[in-house]
């Protein structure tokens, strides 16, 4: 298995789901575990391409190929919806067809062709158990009794990774930025989590942002707009089976369906292709 990046070059391709971009590497035929001093200069703007996350597609037994999530800061994560989205494009061109199961570390999903370079995804089941999310604890997930600042009260969700969805009246009078790393780092989070802040804007949309683990504040994240969707029916805040869902890079559709399935429907976009090298 190579550790490095070759000195003749790694192909790579730079896509983006709404601005939340992704160095997306195909090592099905190649395999590569590249280091986490590799990940962060690969995702370093200042030093490599530049990315929210470096995507490997590997090898799968269950489904056409496996999608690795490494964040920013070198550790895997289990879901990333912008990321599926572009991998899941990515598969379809290749097998010109209108369907493809993806796998990864959240599950099997099931990807569709939805319009021109419009891709729908089931994003798996969600839960609010506490032990799925993880909690340290035994909480009610719900209303879980943590804050910060003007941030309180948000429900814990999974959605292949763990969530913090907290509500609010005026999502420009909060500081993100602040706040979002104390309660990502909240003990109660044994893995961390992402931190979303959602305001409702009518019975079916949301304007939402989100600071992901391992990355921050991002343009995009589409696991964090399920978990926000479903944390607003599970309140009564929405009776909306589909709600659009506003983030900073643009709008993502999500559906949840009657066994708690979350399905994200959004588009997707090629930047560039190029080569990785050593330094």
């Amino acid at each position: 298995m190579t550790e490095s990046v070759r000195r003749d070059g790694r192909p790579f391709i730079k896509m983006h789901g709404l601005r939340n971009h992704f160095v997306i590497v195909d090592v099905r035929n190649d395999a590569w575990s590249p280091a986490v001093e590799e990940i962060v200069r690969i995702c370093d703007v200042q030093t490599g391409v530049g990315a929210d996350q470096l995507i490997l597609i590997e090898q799968a037994d269950s489904a056409l190929a496996f999608m690795r999530i490494l964040n920013t800061d070198g550790r895997e994560a289990e879901a990333c919806g912008n990321a599926t989205r572009c991998v899941a494009w990515l598969l379809l061109e290749e097998t010109g067809s209108d369907s493809v199961l993806l796998e990864t570390r959240a599950g099997v999903l099931r990807c569709d062709r939805a319009g021109d370079q419009q891709v729908r995804c089931e994003m798996g089941k969600v839960s609010m158990d506490w032990q799925r999310i993880p909690l340290a604890a035994a909480e009610d997930t719900l209303h879980l009794g943590i804050g910060a600042g003007e941030l309180q009260d948000p429900a814990a969700v999974n959605v292949g990774n763990p969530h913090a969805v907290f509500f609010v009246d005026d999502l420009d009078a909060i500081d993100i930025r602040t706040l979002g790393p104390v309660i990502q780092q909240n003990p109660v989070f044994p893995q961390q989590a992402n931190v979303g802040i959602a305001q409702l804007l009518n019975n079916d949309r949301i304007r939402l942002v989100v600071f992901e683990r391992g990355a921050g504040l991002t343009m995009a994240c589409g696991s964090g707009a399920c978990a926000a969707v479903f944390a607003a029916r599970a309140r009564g805040l929405t009776t909306a089976a589909q709600v659009t869902v506003s983030l900073p890079g643009g709008d993502v559709q999500i559906e949840i369906r009657d066994d708690d399935v979350a399905v994200m429907t959004g588009p997707v976009a090629f930047s560039f292709a190029g080569m990785l090298y050593e330094p």
